[in-house]
């Protein structure tokens, strides 16, 4: 029988529109830095599918009651201060997928952690609210997965700079705060659970982009935007 766990639904002044150079070039970069060049208003439903929508299986399934408990998951995570952009970008990474349905928690509280450390200015965060928000599940999703016991991590395997961000860097002349930077995180997400009261697991590839601004714009780094989930900045 096939387990499918829900996948989660997904202005300032530092706005710009980086007039990049080819049709392929532009797409690419266009799409990859879209949360620093279309600001909040990019936070349509579309997002919110992009990132998955899915099924928790057969009818009633949510409804069997589980006969195994899997290991209690994280607690929200604290990010750190930190002028590294790869190491806060990691940490907002696992800030974001570690999370569990069996402590009590609800996905706000794995988010905030992520929005109150993001841009100090506030410029940033209308954008950056709608971004966290289609990474996690909705309330009541998470209720349905809280049946199954799902606890959930993930596994980096690289975050690096992309290849595309010094030249959105150069084609934005100088309109970025000094300091902001764009990491992509691959990994891999795991799910853990119960189903029909035996225990259960997915894994599957996930990729992103964390945008922020370090030094010297501020003594540690602060997040900016996220890009959606599965189509980073190249």
């Amino acid at each position: 029988m096939t387990w499918e766990l829900l996948v989660p639904a997904s202005r300032r002044r530092l706005i710009v529109v980086l007039a990049l150079v080819g049709v392929v070039v532009l797409a690419t970069v266009g799409v990859g830095v879209y949360g620093l060049i279309r600001g909040p208003g990019y936070t349509a439903a579309g997002r919110h599918a992009s990132a998955g929508t899915g099924t928790a299986g057969p009818a009633g399934s949510g409804s069997s009651g589980p006969t195994s408990s899997p290991a209690r998951g994280p607690a929200p995570a604290v990010l750190p201060k930190t002028d590294n952009p790869v190491a806060y970008a990691k940490a907002v990474a696992e800030a974001l997928f570690d999370w569990s349905t069996t402590t009590g928690y609800a996905p706000s509280d794995y988010t905030s952690p992520v929005l109150a450390d993001a841009d100090p200015s506030g410029d940033e965060l209308p954008g950056l609210i709608g971004d966290v928000a289609s990474y996690e599940p909705t309330d009541t999703q998470w209720t349905e997965l809280a049946t199954m016991q799902v606890v959930q991590h993930l596994t980096i395997t690289t975050a690096v700079v992309p290849s595309l961000w010094p030249q959105a860097l150069a084609e934005a002349h100088g309109q970025l705060r000094p300091g902001t930077t764009a990491i992509t995180i691959t990994g891999v997400r795991h799910r853990t659970g119960v189903w029909y009261g035996q225990p259960a697991s997915t894994s599957d590839p996930v990729s992103f982009t964390v945008f922020e601004a370090c030094s010297p714009s501020w003594p540690d780094c602060h997040t900016l935007r996220l890009s959606q989930l599965n189509d980073p900045l190249g």
